[in-house]
């Protein structure tokens, strides 16, 4: 399983649009036959300012791939780099060193 974190500020638009995108992206991942169980994601905000953090999980390489080449994907990564307005959307391969079961 691989991790990543993906973080941005929110610039631009409105958080609740911005809100129903994710939760449209996070519905055709779920929907999607070849995607369903092997991606994981999470979406939280700090409650106190508008950064926003994306926690992506994937079973294998090819799931990844897969997302990849999806063109839901392709269009919610650039809606994400225009709700940063031109700032900074850094994703980072991150790894659990512990969890609750």
């Amino acid at each position: 399983m691989k991790h990543f974190m993906i973080k941005y500020e929110f610039k631009n638009g409105t958080t609740e649009a911005w809100h129903q995108e994710i939760g449209r992206f996070i519905k055709a991942i779920d929907n999607d036959p070849e995607l369903k169980g092997r991606i994981g994601y999470r979406v939280l905000k700090n409650r106190d300012d508008g950064h926003y953090f994306h926690l992506a999980s994937v079973t294998d390489e090819a799931a990844q791939k897969t997302l990849q080449s999806r063109d839901f994907f392709k269009a919610y990564a650039e809606m994400t780099r225009k709700v940063a307005a031109g700032g900074e959307v850094t994703a980072t391969p991150i790894e659990i060193i512990g969890a609750t079961a």
